[in-house]
């Protein structure tokens, strides 16, 4: 008898199981289609200049990631939604469906286990910022044996690519891994740290809002250099995938995604301010 209705047991656990899996792939077809039904784009958004910013002062997001989301959902006759999130769980986000697209996301070997990427809509490598008035560092960091080394601490954001690449290349170093970009830069600021490993171009900006102190080095060869895409669940109908991906491209090509990077640029500069 124990054993009938732990088979029983067994067959109705399956069952169950596979009614979820139906369940939930059912939730990703015709993407789009249901995206039009709700009226709303979802797209989550974790902080990282000039891709995606949010204003402080007014909760609003900017950055040409951002852009390209609204300009998105105007394609598919919706509004944006943007969804607050942090780069530990934005991909989780994706797989659960709590968002449609996750914005300004490199397509690592471990993302691409998890979820789907479109086509990248710009470029990315790992650079590092550092006060040339630091001690500790010589008078010219010309690459990553400089910092390498038991007395130097890295600020990065956790969970990030460049967390990835730094804790793959650096043996000695001290990484201070930190939640988000403002808490990266104050701390090279305050020098609680002694370098910023981040994005290049947000580097770079951050680098314009602060010429009297800061330097950026950019390792030869690139650091995990990478495309920059939107991270889709990969569950998503190949139709939809390739709308998105003819949108990219579109945009790219007509120059419409360098208007945007510039714009963002300018905007993220303002507001280092």
């Amino acid at each position: 008898m124990t054993r009938l209705i732990n088979l029983r047991s067994f067959t109705t656990a399956c069952c169950i199981a596979t009614l979820g899996l139906s369940a939930s792939s059912s939730v990703f077809a015709d993407t789009w289609e249901s995206v039009k039904s709700s009226g709303e784009l979802k797209c989550g958004a974790a902080i990282a200049s000039p891709y995606v910013m949010k204003n402080p002062r007014t909760n609003d997001y900017s950055g040409f990631f951002v852009e390209m989301c609204r300009e998105f959902a105007d394609h598919l006759g919706v509004e944006a939604t943007y969804v607050d999130t942090n780069w530990d769980n934005i991909v989780a986000g994706v797989q659960s469906g709590r968002w449609d697209l996750a914005m300004a996301l490199n397509e690592t070997p471990e993302r691409a286990r998890a979820i789907a990427f479109s086509e990248p809509v710009s470029y990315y490598e790992v650079s590092f910022l550092y006060n040339k008035d630091n001690p500790k560092l010589p008078d010219s960091v010309s690459n990553l044996e400089d910092i390498d080394k038991a007395d130097i601490t890295i600020a990065v954001m956790s969970g990030t690519v460049q967390d990835k690449a730094v804790t793959g290349s650096l043996e000695n170093a001290n990484i201070m891994r930190l939640p988000g970009q403002d808490e990266t830069r104050l701390a090279v600021m305050s020098r609680r740290a002694d370098v910023l490993a981040d994005a290049n171009d947000t580097n770079l900006l951050f680098h314009h809002a602060n010429p009297d102190w800061s330097v950026v080095m950019t390792p030869t060869p690139p650091l995990a250099p990478q495309g920059v895409a939107f991270g889709i669940n990969q569950s998503v109908p190949e139709a939809d995938i390739q709308e998105l991906n003819e949108f990219i491209i579109e945009k790219r090509e007509s120059g419409e995604v360098e208007r945007m990077i510039n714009e963002a640029a300018q905007i993220a500069v303002e507001q280092m301010e």
